[in-house]
């Protein structure tokens, strides 16, 4: 069964569509970053399609992790021309949806557009642009593309050229006298530091739009949870706060949760559900992370060294090519370091979703769980290469 967050979806999608004063930021494109497997894809799906449909929106809706390896730019035109294409159909079941509140009276004739549908992405002349503006004309609503897994745009040609023509589209749908509807850019990933660059860097199309965290699953998941199981746990289904606990050391992951207390089941009586509970999650968390930390031992000494360094200061006034830092770093290395050295140990840090760039020279680490087990694990004082 499907938990749903219907609240946040609505929140979202009335953020979105009918915008206050200081929501309108969105228009300008919306990032939300999180780690894989804790129901992002899902809220998209069951929730905040939904929600925007049920506002009378158009929504597309791509998944770049589902074609790793397709040009995303190719992935991203399929789907638009499906739509489009859709639209075309008299009585289709999109015209069918497209809620009775907007001006345009569902159910009659196909959309007529200046262009062949079947061309666009291949035809230079038909950019997405017009594509969207003749869209959103004759539909009379907005239009939300919502790409999951963005960052796989990031780093090639086409990537690239894609995102800037998205962002053309934004500014040349928006930004029009009267317009008859918005285009409205939202993009999801488990990649925080390069989602959040798509945002935050000069060079990327969408500098200056929003991000945000993806919002994790809380408490009203764990109420959801224990009434489904608690027929079968039984005597041993752990208290709420107990739960709650455990789901935060599985990192807000409902898979490993569940992961979890098919463990606890299993289990011969008498059961301390409290103490087996948290120790199975905490075994599970620390499992999950060493994928991670092997990631950094892969990388090299240096990568340790250096990691340890933005998990444990808790002071980041200094970045990570002062002087102070860079002679940290060559006395837990045993010789000189350079800055040059550590930019480089940093962008493949950066580039394996380990940390993220949080200001000029200074850097966190990508996710919380990680670095807590780090800290665990290895003395905060001192680190034994």
């Amino acid at each position: 069964m499907t938990f749903h967050r219907p609240e946040l979806a609505e929140q979202m999608a009335t953020q979105l569509l009918q915008p206050s004063f200081l929501d309108t930021a969105l228009r300008s494109g919306l990032f939300l970053s999180g780690r894989r497997r804790v129901g992002k894809t899902t809220f998209l799906a069951s929730d905040l399609i939904p929600a925007l449909e049920n506002k009378g929106a158009i929504v597309i809706y791509v998944d770049l992790w589902a074609q790793p390896q397709a040009n995303p730019s190719d992935v991203v035109h399929d789907a638009i021309r499906a739509t489009l294409q859709d639209l075309e159909l008299p009585g289709s079941g999109l015209l069918k949806r497209l809620k009775a509140g907007t001006q345009f009276e569902a159910g009659f004739a196909g959309f007529k557009f200046g262009f062949k549908t079947t061309e666009l992405g291949k035809d230079s002349a038909i950019s997405l642009a017009k594509a969207f503006t003749e869209l959103i004309d004759q539909a009379k609503t907005d239009v939300v593309l919502i790409v999951d897994e963005v960052q796989h745009a990031m780093g090639s040609k086409d990537g690239d050229n894609l995102l800037h023509a998205l962002k053309a589209t934004r500014d040349a749908v928006n930004t029009r006298p009267g317009t008859s509807g918005y285009f409205l850019f939202v993009g999801t990933g488990s990649h925080r530091a390069r989602v959040q660059e798509l945002a935050l860097k000069g060079n990327q199309a969408f500098n200056g739009a929003v991000t945000h965290d993806f919002p994790l699953l809380g408490e009203s998941f764990v109420d959801y949870v224990m009434y489904q199981v608690a027929e079968v746990l039984g005597a041993k289904l752990p208290t709420k706060t107990t739960m709650v606990q455990a789901f935060e050391q599985c990192g807000h992951r409902p898979e490993e949760l569940m992961k979890a207390l098919h463990i606890l089941r299993g289990m011969q009586e008498p059961v301390d559900q409290k103490a087996q509970l948290l120790t199975i999650a905490r075994t599970l968390a620390y499992a999950s992370a060493d994928v991670e930390l092997q990631k950094i031992e892969a990388l090299g000494d240096l990568a340790v060294v250096v990691f340890h360094c933005v998990c444990t200061r808790d002071d980041h006034a200094k970045g990570m090519f002062s002087a102070q830092i860079l002679g940290e770093l060559s006395q837990q290395m045993q010789r000189d370091v350079t800055a040059t050295e550590v930019q480089t140990t940093i962008n493949a840090l950066v580039a394996a979703n380990l940390l993220m760039r949080i200001g000029h020279g200074k850097y966190g680490v990508t996710e919380s769980y990680v670095e807590k087990i780090w800290r665990e694990k290895n003395s905060i004082n001192r680190l034994e290469l």
